[in-house]
């Protein structure tokens, strides 16, 4: 399918692995100038990037800092991939509301909401005049109660809204919003023995690669595989493209059948 999105331009945050890494790769072999931002910049993003940008995403400085270098690089933003998220797998505890401290809130809420309100705010006004589209990054954590870590799926719930809060905004001046929401992902988040999936199998007292062959079961994937990164991002690369003109702030589960209701 074509998408008609060369010569385009985009921003991709959390760029450097993972869903962030397959989207600028998705997104630059349809010709689209990409600037991936990240706090570490990986050679497999410098490989596909037109630009690079060495960030910390968590803080408003960060956020302006990484638009005002875009712009620069590129001349101009289509495009904003809102994938950055998560966190620091050794700064995020696994334990229950009362055992968490303020910090971790903070933290996650800088990370995976307010991360994405800084960024949009300050990339808007060139987004504005070229018509482009904002896809944001969430996850099924936003519609499923709790879980750990304690803190991410209520910011992820918010991040969703934001975006339909900014589609009913910015849809009648030619901007489209939308959110795509992940379930468990073949990314390093869960495939590194350090990352978070590590800490996880950890705390079951299992071994990393036994829980991941039993995640599809564990959590009900109806598929009864994990997503691969490439599949999201050829949903985003979709999304942003004008064959998607008539999608706004709509929430797009991409999870292998793991929620069973909307």
């Amino acid at each position: 399918m074509e998408l008609g999105i060369s010569g385009k331009t985009a921003l991709v945050t959390g760029a450097s692995r993972g869903i962030g890494l397959a989207i600028a790769q998705a997104l630059a072999a349809e010709g689209v100038r990409v600037v991936g931002a990240a706090r570490t910049v990986t050679p497999e993003l410098e490989k596909v990037a037109a630009a690079v940008v060495s960030v910390d995403l968590s803080t408003r400085d960060g956020a302006r800092s990484v638009v005002d270098q875009a712009l620069a690089a590129v001349g101009g933003i289509d495009f904003l991939v809102n994938n950055v998220g998560a966190g620091d797998p050794e700064g995020l505890s696994l334990a229950g509301f009362l055992d968490v401290d303020d910090d971790q809130w903070q933290n996650i809420f800088d990370l995976n909401l307010f991360s994405a309100v800084w960024t949009t705010k300050a990339a808007l006004p060139s987004i504005l005049e070229r018509k482009g589209a904002i896809v944001n990054i969430s996850s099924i954590s936003a519609h499923v109660p709790g879980g750990s870590p304690v803190g991410y799926a209520e910011a992820k719930a918010a991040l969703t809204q934001f975006g339909k809060r900014l589609s009913e905004e910015l849809a009648p001046r030619g901007v489209r919003v939308n959110t795509v929401s992940p379930g468990v992902v073949s990314s390093p988040l869960w495939t590194d023995p350090d990352g978070y999936g590590g800490k996880v199998a950890a705390a079951y007292g299992v071994g990393h690669s036994d829980l991941l062959s039993g995640l599809p079961e564990q959590v009900g994937i109806a598929s009864g595989r994990i997503t691969e990164p490439e599949e999201v991002a050829d949903l985003v690369a979709f999304l942003l493209s004008d064959r998607a003109a008539s999608i706004h702030g709509a929430d797009h589960i991409i999870d292998g059948g793991t929620l069973k209701a909307a």
